[in-house]
């Protein structure tokens, strides 16, 4: 059975981080989400995979290439609009002529559930039940079957939402192909489901166990957490007397841990990086490679993408730093609101109570600036020495 995933998106909702890079590329646990998503479906027995994509199309197609490094044959086709979930899967009409597997590439699912849905007979559909179906495509089930798909709903009549995994047979390219354009100007895939079931065709459903869906920028912070304890312990960089390092810790090749730092898993840290001396990398912490944790500095349960630097007296909790970034010495970043209630970030509740701020690529603070929480700063911003940093910052902007 081929797998095909969506990946052509942009994913507007995680801006600033998908400036320079689609959404699928986000790094989790310092692997980009698409990669967690092909080891999963590889470890169900998929070997064959159509990639759709289109936003940054080569930050994919060089990253996984023929996908040989994963035992696992890619081909690729583009979607040349990002026009819908629908549109997407029409341009890999063609590619298959038996029952396939369809995944959106922003989600994260276990190859339990994957191997279940293989065995299903029908056009079917992965749910999941879900407290909170704001933003979600609910489902109404009935008599074993998906009676109803409901796009971004209030009130809704169930708390089973559109889990984004699908087995489809090709029946699927003709549902798409009579698919109206949404109000958004958009072919929506759900509408070409509630088409088929319209006309009278049996949409099954699986109920699946773990999932993880990555809508804006905070949900990388609990995907990460979640990935980090799985995540194998290895110690290919050089550790020196004096370091201490408690728990599950992974370190790349390359990098030296300095003595004095203080590392408690779990932790991931790249290659090529510089960790210390005197520094405090808390649990939860993915530091991607290249990149300096110097003294005095503290990181706690943040993604820290390769090549940025917090060289001396930082404080990063609970926050997403892009690629290339450079923090000045004493630079801080608050990541808990005084009076405990849950962070605000760009307008919208994140239902975190601690969280700080989603940094661009190639953003630079002066020494002793103050990133306040549930701040947003754009691509290569410049924040200049003792300036105060709250709200949504746009790109390339200039902050004294």
């Amino acid at each position: 059975m081929k797998a095909i995933i969506s990946a052509a998106g942009e994913g507007s909702r995680m801006r600033p981080l998908t400036y320079t890079r689609p959404k699928v590329m986000l790094p989790v646990a310092n692997c980009p989400i698409l990669e967690h998503l092909l080891v999963e479906l590889r470890g169900a027995g998929i070997e064959e995979f159509i990639f759709i994509v289109g936003y940054h199309d080569e930050l994919v197609r060089n990253y996984f290439g023929d996908g040989k490094r994963w035992g696992v044959t890619i081909s690729y086709c583009n979607q040349r609009r990002q026009l819908g979930t629908a549109d997407a899967l029409r341009a890999a009409e063609g590619l298959v002529k038996e029952p396939f597997l369809l995944v959106n590439g922003d989600i994260m699912v276990g190859r339990e559930d994957i191997s279940r849905i293989i065995k299903q007979d029908n056009n079917t559909l992965a749910v999941v039940e879900v407290d909170d179906v704001r933003e979600l495509g609910v489902v109404e089930l009935s008599q074993g079957r998906v009676s109803h798909i409901y796009e971004k709903m209030g009130n809704p009549p169930s708390h089973m939402v559109n889990a984004g995994l699908y087995r489809f047979t090709p029946d699927i390219f003709g549902a798409v192909s009579r698919t109206p354009p949404s109000s958004r100007g958009e072919y929506e895939l759900t509408d070409s489901l509630q088409l088929m079931i319209d006309e009278g065709c049996d949409i099954g459903y699986q109920q699946i166990s773990r999932w993880l869906n990555l809508s804006y920028p905070w949900d990388l912070l609990s995907a990460n957490q979640s990935l980090l304890k799985e995540v194998g312990e290895q110690r290919q960089g050089e550790i020196e007397d004096g370091a201490v390092i408690k728990g599950k810790v992974s370190v790349g090749r390359n990098t030296i841990v300095r003595s004095g730092s203080y590392i408690v898993g779990p932790v991931i840290i790249g290659q090529d990086g510089d960790i210390g001396p005197n520094c405090y990398i808390r649990a939860d912490t993915s530091i991607g490679d290249g990149c300096r944790i110097g003294n005095a500095c503290e990181v706690k349960a943040s993604i820290i993408m390769n090549g940025s630097k917090l060289p001396h007296h930082n404080y990063v909790g609970d926050s997403v730093i892009g690629e290339g970034c450079n923090l000045g010495s004493g630079t801080k970043i608050a990541n808990l609101r005084l009076d405990g209630k849950n962070v605000i970030m760009g307008g919208v509740d994140t239902g975190r109570r601690k969280l700080g701020a989603i940094v661009g690529d190639g953003v630079e603070a002066g020494i002793n600036a103050t990133i306040n929480l549930g701040s947003v700063i754009g691509n290569n911003t410049f924040i200049g020495p003792g300036a105060v940093v709250s709200g949504v910052i746009l790109p390339n902007s200039r902050i004294y």
